[in-house]
């Protein structure tokens, strides 16, 4: 099987299989395996009851990874999320006791009901893959993705993420309300149980990490690359953005965009790819002036006016 296969096989596997618990939310899934494909993080924003939680739960099972789930609060401590060293007596030295923040997969459920304190204590992990407690720095198992869920920031007990968070999620989605017809099938496979309890592993370890190594020879243009970065220069220069993305903005849809086209089967970026990923991958991180604010402007709608007024690159013949 080529990688290209390896890619497109692994994500048709685990997309049926989720959606026997998450119905009509194909995009969503694949969403999420992108940014799992990518080794980036997700942030799933949306009102409680849509379904994030299971979203998360599902795909741990179907890939075999460890999971775990920490639910934040506001009086949840740091050491809570990485772990703490406890003083064994009878060896009379510390050992450490790792945090849930060890697993291969984690859900960071309603992460913005956690003070900033504790939020911060994700930003190595995140970036680095490691977490260092006490001057010792432990790494993380691979695959890590980090799902974090988030509430609308208007409902009461909740703290904004800080910026440095924020830039740290590889994309941002929105599940948004099912459809009527299937929301009606939700209603119909748990008349006597939730179907959770049916999903088995689909995909091992290795054949995703196989499929993340495959993702990263997916071939990139210099016309692409300099598409992207004018799309990340755009969102600096817009008249309604106070601070535009970052450098791991462009890093983002550089990685996302090389695995969609890895799922379409080809093994090199067009334009349409980086289109399809701008608003999840850029969105998130521009902060809006408070004019726009006004005015009732989002980043969305931003990122979707850059991808009108920036050039798209003309096709070239290139020896490969």
């Amino acid at each position: 099987m080529s990688d290209l296969a390896i890619v497109q096989d692994l994500v048709e596997r685990v997309t049926a299989n989720v959606e026997r618990v998450i119905m009509g939310k194909r995009n969503a899934i694949r969403t999420t395996l992108l940014a799992l494909l990518c080794e980036g993080h997700l942030l799933i924003e949306d009102v409680p009851g849509l379904g994030k939680t299971m979203l998360a739960r599902a795909i741990a099972r179907s890939i075999g990874c460890t999971f775990s789930r920490i639910q934040f609060t506001p009086d949840m401590l740091p050491s809570d999320v990485t772990g703490v060293s406890v003083y064994n007596q009878k060896t009379q030295t510390f050992e450490f006791r790792p945090g849930p923040i060890f697993a291969q997969i984690t859900l960071a459920d309603e992460i913005n009901r956690a003070t900033p304190k504790t939020q911060a204590a994700l930003l190595e992990a995140m970036e680095e893959r490691q977490v260092t407690v006490d001057g010792v720095t432990y790494p993380m198992a691979r695959p890590f993705l980090v799902l974090a869920t988030q509430n609308p920031i208007e409902y009461e007990g909740t703290f904004p993420l800080p910026e440095a968070q924020v830039d740290r999620f590889l994309m941002r989605i929105h599940l948004g309300y099912p459809e009527r017809q299937y929301e009606i099938a939700m209603l119909d496979s748990q008349t006597d149980h939730h179907p959770i309890q049916d999903i088995g592993q689909v995909v091992t370890v290795e054949e995703l990490t196989a499929a993340q190594d495959a993702v990263k020879t997916v071939y990139v243009d210099e016309q692409i690359k300099h598409y992207i970065v004018s799309l990340i220069t755009a969102t600096r220069h817009h008249p309604d953005v106070y601070l535009g993305a970052s450098p791991r903005g462009s890093l983002a849809l550089f990685k996302t965009a090389r695995a969609y086209a890895a799922i379409q089967g080809r093994d090199y970026v067009i334009p349409d790819d980086v289109k399809a990923l701008a608003v999840p991958a850029l969105a998130h991180r521009l902060i809006i002036s408070p004019s726009a604010r006004i005015k009732n402007i989002n980043p969305e709608t931003i990122v979707q006016e850059t991808l009108g007024t920036v050039a798209v690159p003309g096709l070239r013949s290139v020896a490969r």
